[in-house]
């Protein structure tokens, strides 16, 4: 499986580095754009929030799966925030670091676990590509994140049933 990583704006390395390495162990191949401005088009002054989707639509597709990564607060339509959006079957998806970082809720900063924040909702959104929705199993990176709480409960894996529609798929993981 190729997948691209295309940071947006001025994205913290370490974090894109360890992405890739990760993506590239699970899915066989994963490796890093150049960067892509912030589209500012994109920007609500009223909400001092970006709109993922005017972003994800901005991705160009050169890889099977483009997984954007940006520093800035997104929302989505009807959603007070988004820690990410994605194509459902298509090719493009995007997270936002910004409300994973624990110092977004007035915690000391912590990057292993923005690390492993950033990996789950890479893999989450992955798997929207991959055809996957959201599953009730609270554990399973597939899962609705409603808060940092969520996150922070589920697995950076997908549960038995989802990695089952995976490999129906054709998809082969390695986790």
């Amino acid at each position: 499986m190729d997948i691209c990583i295309r940071p947006i704006g001025k994205v913290d390395g370490e974090v894109i580095s360890f992405l890739r390495d990760k993506l590239k162990q699970v899915f066989g191949c994963c490796k890093v754009l150049i960067p892509m401005d912030v589209p500012m088009d994109a920007f609500n002054p009223y909400r001092n929030q970006f709109n993922s989707t005017v972003i994800l639509l901005k991705i160009r597709p050169l890889c099977q799966i483009v997984l954007g990564v940006t520093e800035v607060d997104l929302y989505a339509d009807r959603l007070n925030f988004v820690f990410g959006e994605a194509e459902v079957g298509g090719n493009r998806a995007i997270i936002s670091l910004k409300r994973l970082r624990p110092e977004f809720y007035g915690e000391e900063p912590n990057y292993s676990l923005l690390k492993l924040r950033a990996l789950k909702e890479a893999m989450h959104e992955i798997g929207h590509v991959l055809g996957l929705l959201h599953c009730n199993d609270e554990k399973c990176v597939m899962h609705f994140s409603n808060s940092i709480i969520d996150t922070d409960i589920k697995d950076w894996k997908y549960c038995t049933r989802c990695r089952a529609i995976l490999e129906r798929k054709g998809i082969k993981l390695n986790l």
